[in-house]
């Protein structure tokens, strides 16, 4: 007889699926009130979005409130949800946009194929791109590029503002040059160290050489501005500061998108403020010293804007190593035959400073005629869209914010003067007016700077827009690339990126990057 052996019925539901756990990002950029409010607005948005959802279970709501900057080691509730979803607590992410979830387009990618491997994906709200979905990462890094500009230009410091206190006078002139002091943003002349300025200029018209007059300050223990020894270049930079006669010259140097900080050789305005302050050097002395100092000059073979360092080639000074920051150097190698290469300079310095090894020329110029491929051949899905998201950027909301900034400038320095009535009649004490005063002095820089940050915002959005719309004209009627052009190269790329041997970014003038695979 057959032995029958009776199994009990399962009681699970297999077609019932585990719920997809489902956490928020949120960030705000600045600490303000407003912004603060925004905040607390998608933190309530997002958990009843995801609470509404049947398929999914809340998961957590990560924020960063009051932080500003393009990496993400700045903010300490992204890296955390990054351990979370390395932890296996979080399946899926949702954020308002690129822009809150990462500014910089590196770390977007590489946060996003991270989580990938993870088998973790995100989805983008703003603009509906779930990267689960995704056939391609050309949309994202061009879509992570233009919030990377955007944060790059709220980052930048001033422009229209800047610029509009240069042409009237009344910037102030933050670091004082060694003979100055500041006081209430003036330049006030400090005696002691004044007597060291005329020496210097008298010893430079007497004949005496730079080194000499270092040499001898040194020995007689004169202090500089920072306490540090005196050189020769320390010497003919005050010789050539026009500040010494009276006058002052705004904007000699800039910065660039990039924060990268250039000397202003004609690529901006300069501004000339006559009898700006009190004088050290009268003019007479300061142009017969320049005249020495170019003389000498002559003698020994160099030259003002001399070109021995001019940019021949169209990678000079473009390309940039993602390990050391520092710019690859053009190098001829030869390994049997001869062929050109660029290397981080500061790898041919010392290599154990930075292990980033050369590059072949060749390398660059295959990965740029790719890319600039990609464009001519995708520019109606990605540019023009682009295009279309720039153009209906309105800059009214950005306007009235800086109209509201002005208003509440105009309170503070009432405030100030306020205080100031009240000291001089007696009524405050010392401590409490400094106390006041100062605080009230950063609430005034905190102001200006956020007014400065948004004015650029609202300028640099008319470059992009141009950057683009000439980048689209190009690929729109351009035939694919065969071989490399460095008119087109120098026409739309800003600098490449080099992030490894086998990996480069193209920074394009338009404001985004594009990543390219080196073919070695």
């Amino acid at each position: 007889m057959k032995k029958v052996t009776k199994i009990a019925q399962n009681t699970v539901d297999l077609t019932k699926r585990p719920k997809l756990r489902v956490a928020a990002y949120c960030r705000v950029s600045t600490d303000s009130d407003d912004q603060l409010v925004s905040l607390e607005t998608q933190m309530k948005h997002y958990e009843s979005y995801i609470k509404a959802n049947p398929n999914w279970e809340f998961a957590g709501l990560y924020y960063d409130e009051g932080i500003t900057g393009t990496k993400k080691e700045k903010r300490p509730e992204l890296l955390r949800m990054i351990a979370d979803c390395e932890n296996k607590k979080i399946d899926f992410i949702v954020t308002k946009s690129i822009s809150r979830f990462a500014r910089n387009t590196t770390d977007c990618l590489e946060l996003v194929r991270n989580l990938i491997d993870l088998g973790i994906f995100i989805y983008f709200e703003k603009e509906d791109i779930n990267t689960g979905s995704m056939e391609s990462e050309l949309m994202l890094s061009i879509l992570s590029g233009l919030a990377e500009s955007e944060s790059a230009s709220i980052s930048e410091n001033s422009t229209w503002s800047v610029k509009r206190r240069f042409q009237n006078g009344t910037f102030k002139i933050s670091y004082p040059p060694y003979g100055y002091d500041a006081v209430d943003g003036k330049l006030v002349v400090n005696q002691s160290q004044a007597e060291t300025v005329r020496f210097i200029f008298a010893e430079i018209l007497s004949g005496k050489g730079t080194h000499k007059i270092a040499d001898d300050l040194n020995r007689r223990k004169v202090p500089t501005k920072k306490g540090r020894r005196w050189t020769a270049t320390t010497i003919r930079g005050m010789v050539a500061n026009e500040k010494y006669t009276g006058d002052a010259i705004f904007q000699k140097t800039y910065t660039d998108m990039h924060f990268n900080r250039h000397n202003n050789n004609g690529a901006k305005d300069q501004y000339l403020m006559r009898n700006h302050h009190e004088a050290i050097i009268s003019h007479e002395d300061f142009e017969a010293a320049q005249a020495v100092i170019e003389q000498r000059g002559k003698e020994k073979g160099v030259e003002k804007y001399h070109s021995k360092y001019q940019n021949r080639y169209p990678f000079s000074g473009k390309i940039i190593c993602g390990l050391c920051g520092s710019k690859f150097k053009r190098r001829i190698h030869s390994t049997g035959r001869q062929y050109i290469a660029w290397c981080c300079s500061t790898h041919i310095a010392d290599i154990d400073k930075c292990s980033m090894k050369y590059i072949r020329e060749s390398d660059f110029e295959y990965a740029f005629i790719t890319m600039m491929n990609k464009l001519i051949f995708g520019h109606e899905a990605v540019l023009k869209p682009l295009l279309v998201s720039l153009r209906s950027m309105n800059p009214d909301d950005s306007l009235i914010s800086v109209r509201e900034l002005d208003k509440k400038l105009e309170e503070n320095t009432e405030q100030r003067k306020v205080l100031v009535g009240l000291m001089s009649k007696g009524y405050l004490e010392p401590a409490v007016y400094n106390k006041g005063n100062n605080e009230l002095l950063q609430e005034a820089e905190r102001l200006q700077r956020q007014k400065e940050s948004l004015v650029n915002f609202i300028n640099s959005d008319s470059q992009n827009l141009s950057e683009v719309s000439e980048l689209l004209h190009y690929t729109s009627k351009a035939n694919m690339l065969i071989g490399f052009d460095g008119d087109i190269f120098k026409r739309f790329v800003e600098r490449i990126i080099v992030y490894s041997r086998t990996e480069i970014g193209f920074e394009l003038k338009c404001g985004i990057t594009l990543k390219e695979r080196l073919v070695r």
